[in-house]
């Protein structure tokens, strides 16, 4: 998905082209986990050259990471509490990350408000 995000639409040619050279999955792989994709909704078949299919992503970045996040959420019983914990003591999450999180939560606490 990162590729079709970035790039735009491309044959699986070019998606397969598009990771580095020593660690380049086969085109078989690659054809399999988009059509995959395709089959649930999260890239489509765009235009045909020849007999190649150019395939564009349709769920963006924000829907995909909001989709992958409630999926997490939802592992721990919608409770945020341990995946924070968890961010913390790995160093994945900084007082910088708390922050811009505290702001997001006032912003949407003001919203709501309205």
């Amino acid at each position: 998905m990162e590729i079709l995000w970035n790039r735009g639409p491309c044959s699986v040619r070019e998606i397969q082209e598009a990771f580095p050279e020593k660690t380049r999955p086969a085109f078989t792989t690659i054809q399999t986990t988009v059509y995959r994709l395709e089959a649930k909704n999260a890239v489509r078949i765009a235009k045909r050259v020849g007999n190649a299919n150019i395939f564009e992503a349709v769920l963006s970045r924000r829907s995909a990471e909001n989709r992958l996040i409630d999926d997490l959420l939802g592992m721990f019983g919608g409770r945020a509490k341990p995946v924070m914990a968890r961010l913390v003591e790995s160093g994945k999450l900084t007082l910088e990350d708390i922050k811009e999180a505290e702001q997001a939560i006032l912003r949407a606490r003001k919203e709501k408000d309205r």
